[in-house]
């Protein structure tokens, strides 16, 4: 396996190779007093005496700095407008590619108060909740921190959703105020942001008050005594809500792919704790950094790493409204020279798309000002993080490749640029103070290397989520009763022979080939190790023989030009080289695109529906990117049956 190594001058770096092992060691053996101290970053109104108070045995319990109070807008906001007033907290790139919008700390601080004043003024008050449905513009980090400092319960629902998801998230917990706007622009496009509230609040009917901030100049229409349009009050300052630690911030619904979403709750303390420590040292942010998450705030990197982390730390993060290739495939690479980005976070789906476009769009940018590259999302393949080391970063960045999830709060496992060996995607290794444990089927670590099994943690961290909000059993039940004693991530992960982790997958993504246990990941990760082949998803179907076979769905490079059945072979011959014959696919259809939602996640149940020819169980597919990529699937699908 290719490594990269360590940079000569490591010290530059906040973690390096004089502090990192101490760190290690005093978060291992007393991570009490590591985490106290961890604490201390942020401004409390009562500091706490007690760290961590969990047990992970039914009844499961989290609780991290439960006798201290704090407010989490103060922390991301007040205290900068104090001490660095003029300095930029947030600049918002739009849709079209305008000029960009600077907002300094102080006017963020005028902003967020005049929200929170609005809010008061409707009733809002400590535990409510709030629903934010809105496109990515600096009003939806304005309404989170708004709730913040009142202490209501946010939960921002990605504006891709349709009015039926919304609607469920809305009675699943009890919002009474609605906070969107009139429509979303993405790639050129409008979104009926207040349509779809509309249609959602005919199911949601305890909802009082719909806030409706004018993104366009488009009119909607307006339910007298529930809408308002939104005007500021600069007029007022609201004293922040003093808040225990334990107190909830947010509600974020995960949208999994069967099922319920699961309403994670997370925090006030621990959670910014957790989120701001991992801004700052895993992506190394110093003073005159210009860092970029290009994730939207209705996920949880948009909360850690657009807006908590980065505004805790007093950084200044970059908001994009659009989409990577609109108007032109080199919009990111622009941004980044026009705004001088250094540090730049986004997702695998993101980086093939644009490898994709071909490297004719990367030569009408220098991208010189970056330092630090990130990935996020999903394991990233190799083909993928090579082109993003080599052509994106000009290989003058380290990559920071970070596992973690909705429910973690915050990243668990990355390399540190300025202490690891790189390997191209591999987790590397735990964050400070976690656990990680690799457990076989019967609940039984394993501690040899090299070594394969179900990622789990055994100890809490203080960004853990606390429950499914309204349903503490299902919590339980979903992370802590298949393996007791351990939080269960859902993935599965192998051990190499130096200890680093390598993400396989979700676990419930393992197809069983002949009684082979195959993870779907590995299978994609080998698929696109040709050039040929940048993206690949694998599904099982019935097999007469083996139980479970292979199919893969594969997109071609804009300028390859094999044909399919050439393509096909290469793919097969690629598998059988890096895993073996074992993992051969059955089946190969070459298509233009996958289904994923506009985070760039891959709908898998879709495909798994096709390739059993349930057609008829697909259902909605108008949270999709692009809904009509799955007819064209279904074509290719029967016209190879």
């Amino acid at each position: 396996m290719m490594t990269y190594p360590k940079p000569i001058d490591d010290q530059s770096y906040l973690i390096n190779s004089s502090n990192h092992k101490s760190l290690q060691q005093t978060a291992k053996t007393d991570p009490n007093n590591f985490w106290l101290d961890i604490a201390k970053r942020l401004e409390w109104m009562n500091f706490p005496t007690i760290a961590g108070n969990w047990q992970f045995q039914k009844p499961v319990s989290i609780k991290w700095f439960e006798d201290g109070l704090l407010n989490v807008c103060t922390n991301c906001v007040d205290r900068h407008a104090n001490v660095t007033p003029d300095k930029t907290a947030i600049i918002w790139v739009d849709d079209q590619g305008k000029t960009p919008t600077h907002i300094s700390y102080a006017q963020l601080f005028k902003e967020v108060n005049a929200m929170a004043f609005s809010l008061k003024e409707l009733g809002v008050k400590k535990g409510d909740r709030v629903i934010i449905y809105m496109p990515m513009i600096p009003e939806i980090a304005y309404a989170m921190l708004a709730c913040a400092r009142i202490g209501a319960i946010h939960s921002v629902v990605f504006g891709g959703f349709s009015s039926e998801s919304l609607s469920g998230r809305i009675q699943d917990c009890g919002a009474k105020v609605v906070i969107t706007a009139n429509e979303g622009l993405r790639g050129g496009k409008t979104v009926p942001l207040k349509a779809n509230v509309d249609t959602a609040l005919l199911q949601a009917p305890q909802v009082e008050k719909v806030f409706v901030i004018n993104r366009t100049s488009a009119h909607v229409p307006m339910v007298a005594g529930r809408d308002i349009v939104y005007v500021p009050n600069y007029a007022q300052v609201v004293t922040p809500e003093p808040m225990n630690a334990e107190d909830p911030l947010f509600i974020l619904y995960t949208s999994g792919s069967t099922g319920k979403p699961k309403g994670v709750l997370h925090t006030s303390g621990g959670y910014l704790t957790y989120a701001s420590l991992t801004h700052q040292w895993i992506f190394d942010v110093q003073e005159n950094d210009i860092y970029w998450c290009t994730a939207d705030a209705g996920w949880i990197t948009g909360h850690s790493y657009v807006v908590y982390g980065p505004l805790a730390n007093g950084a200044t993060t970059v908001m994009f409204e659009g989409i990577p290739n609109y108007p032109n495939p080199d919009r990111l690479w622009q941004i980044i020279d026009d705004l001088k980005v250094s540090i730049f976070y986004t997702a695998p789906t993101a980086i093939r798309s644009l490898m994709q476009a071909g490297d004719e769009w990367l030569e009408t940018s220098s991208r010189k000002s970056l330092r630090l590259l990130g990935s996020v999302g999903e394991p990233i393949n190799q083909e993928a993080w090579e082109w993003y080391f080599h052509k994106v970063g000009n290989e003058n960045c380290r990559i920071v490749d970070t596992w973690w999830q909705t429910e973690t709060g915050g990243i668990m496992m990355t390399p540190l640029a300025g202490v690891h060996n790189l390997k191209p995607g591999s987790a590397t290794q735990p964050f400070f103070g976690i656990q990680p444990a690799l457990l076989d089927d019967l609940g039984k670590e394993i501690d040899s290397n090299p070594a394969e099994g179900n990622l789990s943690v055994k100890s809490s961290w203080p960004g853990q989520m606390r429950t499914v909000y309204g349903d503490h059993s299902r919590f339980e039940d979903t992370y802590f009763s298949q393996f007791p004693g351990y939080y269960f991530s859902g993935d599965g992960a192998r051990r190499d022979a130096d200890g680093d982790y390598w993400i396989t997958g979700r676990v419930d993504d393992v197809l069983n080939v002949s009684g082979h246990r195959l993870g779907t990941a590995e299978i994609e990760t080998a698929a696109t190790m040709d050039h040929s082949i940048i993206e690949t998803a694998v599904v099982g179907f019935p097999h007469p023989i083996k139980g479970e076979g292979i199919m893969i769905f594969a997109i071609p490079g804009a300028h390859v030009t094999h044909s399919d059945d050439e393509l096909k072979a290469i793919i097969k011959q690629t598998i059988r080289t890096q895993i073996g014959p074992i993992a051969s696919p059955d089946a190969i259809h070459i298509v233009k695109g996958l289904p994923k939602t506009r985070s760039g996640k891959i709908m898998r149940r879709i495909l798994r529906c096709i390739a059993k020819s349930e057609f008829e169980k697909i259902g909605d597919v108008s949270t999709l990117a692009d809904p009509t990529v799955v007819e064209h699937i279904i074509e290719v699908f029967s016209a190879k049956k």
